[in-house]
């Protein structure tokens, strides 16, 4: 039932184990700076219409009708605010935060923004966008 051998560890164990440790604590820092953007990053300008993309998605509504009615208090009211551009969406993203406030008077307008590009999973995003005035 008991094992009479020593139990005293071995210096391979512990350095694993010491590691081990060492990876964990590392980790967080690893994968914030993974996170982090790099101002090195290539911006890209995307000029298009304002859209509220809920509406959008759902019902297809564009136009500066819509715009001004529905798709603006629905950007004010927090609701994902994108870019429709040559038949694609993006949601507009500003650095960390939504950019709904800047947008909203655009809606069902078109306007240019420039920002990192970014898709996954059939998603395009715009982020750490800014309008750029012309």
């Amino acid at each position: 039932m008991f094992n009479s051998t020593q139990n005293k560890p071995t210096i391979l164990k512990v350095a694993v184990v010491a590691t081990f440790m060492v990876s964990l604590a590392f980790a967080p820092l690893a994968i914030a700076q993974e996170h982090e953007h790099s101002s090195d990053a290539a911006s890209k300008e995307v000029t298009g219409e304002v859209v509220d993309l809920m509406c959008y998605v759902d019902h297809n509504a564009v136009g500066e009708k819509h715009g001004q009615s529905c798709g603006a208090k629905c950007i004010r009211s927090g609701g994902p605010v994108g870019i429709v551009s040559e038949g694609k969406a993006y949601l507009v993203v500003g650095e960390h935060k939504p950019i709904n406030d800047q947008l909203a008077d655009y809606c069902g307008k078109n306007v240019t923004v420039k920002g990192k590009l970014a898709e996954r999973g059939g998603v395009a995003m715009i982020e750490n966008a800014e309008i750029v005035k012309k």
